[in-house]
């Protein structure tokens, strides 16, 4: 049997954002994460895929955001860190959202477990 790969997104919990903002902002740290992953690791991809796609959404404070995305990179996972334009909503430059994976769910869980549930 495969290892359960899944990815998580991350919404930054100390902005005030829309739900459609969010929505958005975790969408585009999806994508990116994933397409990360598409160069990286396309039988992780792959698995994940056939696997149906598991997606997790949560929520952390920028402080928390940047040091799980540290981690990430450290432990050289697909991750993507997103800042938004300030098109709308907020400043050019604010840090909106995170997405880690597509990846072995253990990988991501030792990072990510403790946070609660968007």
């Amino acid at each position: 049997m495969m290892e359960e790969i899944k990815q998580v997104i991350i919404i930054r919990s100390d902005l005030e954002m829309s739900k459609g903002k969010a929505v958005a902002q975790g969408a585009h740290s999806a994508i990116r994460a994933f397409e990360i992953a598409q160069e990286s690791t396309p039988r992780v991809v792959s698995d994940w895929q056939m696997q149906g796609e598991k997606k997790i959404a949560v929520k952390a404070p920028l402080t928390e955001m940047q040091s799980i995305f540290s981690k990430a990179k450290k432990a050289r996972l697909p991750c993507a860190l997103i800042q938004d334009a300030g098109l709308t909503q907020l400043e050019p430059g604010t840090i909106t959202a995170l997405a880690i994976g597509p990846a072995k769910s253990a990988d991501i869980d030792a990072l990510t477990k403790h946070l609660k549930l968007l």
